[in-house]
């Protein structure tokens, strides 16, 4: 049962490998996430790419993970807050009229807000409990 429950050490950050897929084969998407403030939306996808390959990685091998997992959960946190509570609310998707293609779009907005929160949780339980390589923020 331990190996099956160790697994998760691997599992977990692996598991991130959906969004550089994303980032990586869509770019346009990752993109349109990019607030219409900030210049360079493209840089960003591109940006975002590597930075979670580097937090796969780190946290894979051991080294760095904690800070890995620490820096991974303020981006998480960071995307909660700055992208989609306010898609949430209907910035960012032009919102004039409430029509069910917009009110479906903020719903999964939503959704995406309460999964970054979650998944920001874990991160930092990760940080705190699993995380080896305490070299940086011990």
């Amino acid at each position: 049962m331990d190996k099956i429950l160790n697994s998760g050490r691997y599992i977990f950050p692996l598991s991130f490998l959906l969004y550089v897929g994303l980032h990586l084969g869509k770019p346009e998407v990752g993109a349109s996430f990019v607030p219409n403030y900030i210049p360079f939306p493209y840089f960003w996808n591109y940006f975002t790419l590597v930075c979670i390959l580097l937090f796969i990685v780190s946290a894979v091998i051991g080294k760095y993970d904690k800070l890995a997992y620490s820096l991974m959960a303020v981006y998480v946190v960071l995307m909660a807050v700055l992208v989609h509570l306010p898609r949430t609310m209907g910035q960012e998707l032009g919102v004039k009229n409430m029509t069910a293609d917009i009110a479906r779009e903020k719903e999964l907005e939503m959704v995406n807000f309460f999964r970054n929160i979650m998944v920001t949780g874990a991160l930092l339980a990760f940080a705190k409990f699993v995380a080896k390589d305490k070299r940086i923020i011990g």
